[in-house]
């Protein structure tokens, strides 16, 4: 990898996410060699992801290249990798373009969809957890609406207008919210030869409420505002196979769509050499001990959603959001430092700021630890904070232009098929 020799302990991070973005910049200035691994060469900011895949925001403006954000920090070394073992015995990590040693190792490879072993759903669905998958997905629901221009058969074009969304989480309410203000707004003025009005927007919750890790207040405030869009919210159904036109459940109901979106849940992107035994625990997350190092090793941590930190108040791990994935990189960083220098580390202690969720225009909720509100108030308070955690300053002022405009306009003017999304469909 070309990757110098030094006498400073070398810190191998695979993974550019929040948690390991905010370890390295922890990092930047000790006497240590950092080496971040990503597949990428940018950071994403997962949050935003639905509004690449509604037109409302174009990739670049929630991405942001990894070299530039810690271009300015000594002894720090990116290399575009894909990671496909680690030789623990060897302190090695291979890739697919060389191996190298390690004297500390950090996995913050993050989280990828969940399909919960369904092979049939994982083919035929959509997934929304990277900027290629959510290109995709903006592709072919405009695709979708371009096709049933074409065809004289009105279940087959009911079909392509209608969209099933599995999850009732934070992705998936806003993913609903977003297509149901495209539905109203949007569709009528660029199809007008459709009766874009018969379109339908389903979104399928295993349980009893949507946003389920949020207070019933937010939840049932969520669904009301949901199904004020023309949203329909099913609950207590579990989607149990989609073969590409039918989706079935473990009730009687079925729909007929073209476009079924799975988030239903998400598990730990698990690396060979670390993807079994005693340190894999729920969700295929590497089971940590309080200062994030993987249980059986003193050299190899893990941070953010790959990492499963159980104590009394979190059972099952910490929740895999962006919060405990950059405080606990920040920590890390402090403990990698005290840990390097022979002095005793501090154990991790998660700091709830809360939670929230947006439904569309002017609608959102928020769950903070000493307040709940929901409304006009929230959805300007969801829009600062994700603002706030944007990187980078031209990424900030793109996305508030751009929400300013849509705002004003009622208009999504990204709604660009760049390159077409085709996939076989079981006949």
């Amino acid at each position: 990898m070309n990757i110098p020799v030094t006498s400073y302990p070398r810190i191998v991070i695979i993974g550019g996410g929040f948690a390991g973005i905010s370890l390295a910049k922890k990092l930047s200035m000790q006497e240590v060699q950092v080496v971040l691994l990503d597949r990428h060469n940018y950071h994403t900011f997962q949050p935003l992801l639905y509004q690449v895949s509604t037109g409302g925001l174009e990739p670049d403006s929630i991405a942001y290249p990894i070299r530039k954000i810690l271009k300015d920090f000594p002894n720090f070394h990116f290399r575009l990798a894909n990671v496909e073992e680690i030789n623990t015995e060897n302190r090695k990590v291979l890739t697919d373009i060389g191996e190298l040693k390690f004297d500390y190792l950090v996995v913050a490879s993050g989280s990828e969809t969940n399909y919960f072993g369904n092979s049939e759903i994982e083919k035929h669905s959509m997934a929304m957890k990277t900027i290629p998958q959510s290109l995709n997905l903006r592709s072919l629901i405009l695709e979708n609406f371009e096709e049933a221009l074409l065809t004289s058969n009105l279940n087959e074009r009911n079909a392509l207008m209608n969209f099933v969304i599995v999850g009732g989480g934070p992705t998936g309410v806003e993913l609903a919210g977003a297509l149901a203000e495209i539905k109203k707004g949007i569709l009528p003025k660029d199809y007008p030869d459709l009766d874009t009005r018969l379109a339908q927007i389903h979104i399928i919750q295993s349980s009893d409420c949507i946003l389920k890790g949020m207070s019933a207040q937010a939840s049932a405030k969520a669904e009301d505002f949901l199904e004020n869009l023309g949203v329909n919210v099913w609950k207590n159904i579990r989607v149990t196979n989609y073969d590409g036109k039918t989706v079935t459940t473990n009730t009687d109901l079925t729909f007929e769509t073209a476009t079924l979106v799975w988030a239903a849940g998400v598990k730990g992107a698990t690396i060979k050499g670390l993807s079994v035994g005693e340190f894999i625990t729920h969700g295929s997350r590497l089971l940590v001990n309080g200062f994030n190092q993987v249980k059986g090793f003193e050299n190899i941590f893990a941070v953010g959603d790959i990492s499963c930190m159980v104590n009394e108040e979190f059972p099952i791990g910490l929740p895999m959001m962006a919060q405990p994935a950059i405080q606990q990189g920040k920590q890390l960083g402090e403990n990698m430092v005290r840990l390097i220098e022979g002095k005793p580390m501090r154990p991790f202690v998660y700091k709830d700021k809360g939670a929230m969720a947006t439904v569309g225009r002017n609608k959102a909720v928020v769950d903070l630890p000493k307040f709940r509100f929901q409304g006009v108030f929230a959805w300007y308070v969801w829009m600062f904070v994700h603002l706030f955690f944007l990187i980078g300053f031209r990424n900030r002022m793109v996305v508030f232009v751009n929400w300013v405009y849509n705002y004003v306009r009622f208009d999504r003017e990204a709604r660009l098929i760049i390159r077409p999304f085709k996939r076989k469909v079981k006949e």
